[in-house]
């Protein structure tokens, strides 16, 4: 489902390595007209449910081939977003898909929790395991058996796309270890996990196809990308999350090298299920299905919602009409011959082993009526043999404490001048911007189709909109946190919420006495634009020109260009991105120093728009106009350098760069060292052969090294570091460009003043490897590997090589 966002903007004002040569690399646009068939489709052996497999067989050997395929269609009457119907001959209770990745989205009493990018921003696996287990623990509550999360596709390749914040970085292997975490602590609850989406789903401009003004089908954008970019960049977190046991993985939208994700049989049948040996089962993204039994032989498992034929614009983005390529049409096409009987078994089998498994069929609870008052794709009356339950049951537990740490955890100081922060407080304080109050619009941003472009002007903006949004229950705002902490200390609190008046220094700010104050604050859907919404720019010019001491934060879903972070008067700068429903208390918490800024930059910020037009959003107006079908593709021909990657390769200056982040404190690194711990020192290049597991091969997660460094607080407060191992690999001659440094490893250490403490990286085969697209296998490179350690990817403190082979 589609999304959009706003990035908003407010301040607060006190008185108190080299690049190597470029490789020449020649894009043959040719190579994507098609995209290599892989048949047939995998059958699934249950590797590592062994035992939920067993029933899932006898379960499904008792169906009827009618039966089967109602495991495979969804259906519209039901009572959530997704329902796959009951069986009642054999007391099976069908299934409930709910939205999202950071809420159950369709329900009331609900928690609604941080975006995955601040999660990723934390740099925390303890945080991102609990977020996750949390999560699936309110889904199950609700009486949903599959969670539409979490998201490592969009990876974040372009800084315009729509839907960056709804996962975690762009970095592969950040994101490979917040979906692992997240998966293990959802699934951990009893819930199923969907890995989303399947792949190359980095624009939401074109996604789905259109009609031109002659009445041409105009297919969907056709993300065109080479072999080794698809495994060491997109496909890297999916196989993290199959390791780690995913129940489901979602095909996106777009075409993958000229052919529908959904009925891509080398991305599906090949790359998923085959190499990353997925057990699990394929859904489609809502409606994304454009084929009957071809998607099914290239791998798809299960079409949603089910009956869709049509999609018709409507105020939330769109409804569903006409008949499935699915459902009679399965059973159909098993009795003339042109599908097998051994297909469809392995389909139901796959969705059925997830759902023995986590015990789904030991009295679950039961789904929340209001859930089902709350489905804008239901068609009345629901089935009755649905199992439906009372409405409004309260989830929300305890997590309001996780989603307050967590906020603040994923919160980055990128700017700290002459120790502005943390306020002591501060006699006056002066709050400015439209994001730091209550929203005047309501706080439940669902809108679909990016048509409610101006409703969020007023109102803080805790969350994104679209399918990936959640239902606010309350939200804490930054206005009533500080005023709560205002009455506490004694401040005299002044605020102003309108971003024009305040763009205007002439007139803006005379109603504040005294003048200016000892502090303000102020702040502000694919995206347009890289800068802050509602004139952020002017505002915070406008405030820093008032007072000398100006500290802005920004709420926002993805990197945002800052052209005000080098004027003098601003001398702070926080990045709270999407916090949840504790918005407030979590930057309170940052700004009182009650919490000791620890959050780290899971993405780059440059210095102008221009900086990101690498890798830009495929559009045009040629394009808009056009009557050709095949016109829209989108030719990813920066390869491996995305993010930090290209800015590093290029040599290009950043103003803040990945991996960032300031603290109240100071630390220091000494004694890298790095030390073969394999057991066998004479490793090998290629992989020992092994049966393919989840995640692929096993030996690639083999440990063959251990880098070790000791990490002291060297300042006067507690707080937490955040050191980060990259690796400088081997370029391969004739190749597609090497970055200059990877991520490789990260921890999260709390120390006291004075203390240290060791941290260890542990390095895999994966991790030192490159895709030999020749030899279709991950492959040692010969020569020297750079272990890099620091604070950022530009921030390297310790460096140690080691020649693996």
């Amino acid at each position: 489902m589609s999304s959009h966002r706003k990035n908003r903007v407010y301040a607060i004002l006190l008185l108190m390595l080299n690049a190597v040569t470029a490789q020449v690399f020649s894009w043959d646009h040719s190579l994507f007209t098609s995209s290599p068939p892989v048949y047939p489709s995998p059958a699934t052996a249950g590797i590592g449910w062994e035992i939920a497999f067993a029933k899932a067989d006898a379960f499904v050997a008792n169906l009827t081939l009618e039966e089967k395929v109602i495991l495979l269609s969804g259906v519209a009457q039901g009572p959530c977003i997704g329902n796959i119907a009951p069986i009642p001959r054999v007391g099976f209770q069908g299934l409930c898909l709910q939205d999202g990745p950071l809420s159950i989205r369709q329900a009331t009493y609900a928690s609604v929790f941080p975006a995955g990018l601040t999660a990723a921003a934390s740099w925390d696996k303890g945080l991102i395991y609990s977020r996750g287990l949390y999560l699936g623990a309110e889904f199950k509550a609700k009486g949903a058996h599959v969670a539409l999360g979490p998201v490592a596709g969009p990876l974040g390749r372009s800084g315009y796309g729509g839907r960056g914040w709804e996962g975690f970085s762009p970095d592969p292997y950040l994101t490979g270890v917040a979906m692992e975490q997240t998966i293990s602590g959802m699934q951990r609850s009893g819930v199923q996990a969907n890995a989303k989406h399947f792949i190359g789903n980095e624009q939401e401009t074109q996604r789905n196809p259109t009609t031109s003004q002659n009445n041409v089908t105009i297919e969907a954008v056709s993300s065109n990308i080479d072999d080794r970019t698809m495994h060491e960049l997109y496909m890297w977190p999916f196989a993290n999350a199959v390791r780690a046991g995913v129940a489901s993985v979602m095909c996106s939208y777009n075409r993958l090298n000229s052919s529908y994700s959904c009925q891509n049989s080398k991305a599906l049948n090949g790359l998923l299920k085959e190499e990353l040996g997925f057990q699990g089962y394929v859904m489609t993204d809502w409606g994304a299905i454009h084929a009957g039994v071809a998607s099914a032989e290239a791998g798809l498992d299960m079409n949603m919602p089910g009956p869709i034929g049509s999609f018709i614009p409507d105020p939330i983005g769109f409804v569903t009409t006409g008949t499935s390529f699915w459902g009679s049409n399965l059973t159909i096409a098993v009795n003339n011959g042109t599908m097998s009987k051994e297909r469809i078994d392995d389909m139901a089998r796959r969705i059925m082993t997830p759902y023995f498994h986590l015990s789904q069929d030991n009295d679950y609870p039961a789904i929340d009526l209001e859930s089902g008052n709350l489905n804008v794709l239901a068609v009345r009356p629901y089935l009755d043999t649905f199992k439906i339950g009372i409405a409004n049951v309260d989830v929300r537990q305890t997590h309001a404490q996780l989603i307050r740490e967590l906020a603040a955890a994923g919160t980055v100081l990128l700017k700290n001048v002459d120790n502005a922060l943390p306020l002591k407080a501060p006699k006056t304080i002066g709050v400015f911007g439209n994001d730091a109050g209550d929203s005047t619009n309501g706080v439940y941003t669902l809108s679909l189709g990016g048509n409610s472009g101006g409703n969020y002007e007023y109102g803080t903006l805790p969350v994104g909109g679209g399918s990936g949004t959640g239902r606010l229950s309350y939200v804490v705002t930054p206005l009533d946190a500080l005023k709560n902490r205002a009455a506490r200390d004694g401040s005299l609190l002044q605020y102003l919420l309108n971003n024009t008046l305040i763009s205007d220094p002439s007139t803006g700010f005379l109603s504040i006495a005294p003048s200016p104050p000892e502090t303000w604050a102020e702040e502000s859907a694919d995206r347009t634009t890289l800068l802050a919404d509602w004139d952020s720019t002017a505002v915070v010019e406008s405030v820093a020109s008032y007072c000398n001491n100006t500290i802005v934060i920004t709420h926002t879903g993805g990197l945002n260009i800052m052209p005000w972070a080098n004027n003098p008067n601003v001398t702070g700068i926080v990045a709270a991105h999407f916090p949840g429903q504790e918005s407030g208390n979590s930057i309170v918490d940052i700004l009182y120093g009650d919490f000791n800024p620890s959050g780290r930059l899971p993405y780059t910020i440059a210095h102008e728009e221009e900086d990101y037009a690498f890798a830009d959003i495929t559009n045009s107006t040629e394009l808009q106009e056009t009557e050709d079908p095949n016109a829209w593709q989108s030719d990813f021909e920066e390869g491996l350098l995305i993010d930090y990657r290209h800015f590093d390769y290029y040599d290009h200056s950043v103003l803040y760069e990945f991996g960032f982040g300031l603290s109240y404190t100071n630390f220091s690194m000494s004694n890298l060292s790095i030390r073969n711990v394999y057991g066998n020192n004479n490793i090998t290049a290629r992989p020992p052969p092994a049966a393919i597991a989840p995640g692929g091969n096993p030996t690639l997660y083999d440990v063959l090294f251990r880098v070790t460094a000791v990490i002291t607080n060297t300042g006067s407060v507690g707080g937490a570091a955040v050191p980060q191992l990259y690796l400088s690999l081997p370029q391969i001659p004739g190749d597609t460009p090497t970055p200059i440094k990877v991520l490789r490893g990260f921890e999260k250490v709390s120390l006291q003043p004075g203390q240290s403490t060791t941290v260890s990286f542990d390095l895999m085969r994966r991790d030192i490897s490159y895709w030999d697209t020749r030899q279709q296998e991950w492959i040692i490179a010969s020569g020297t590997i750079g272990a890099q350690a620091g604070f950022s990817s530009r921030d390297i403190r310790l460096v140690c090589p080691f020649s693996p082979l």
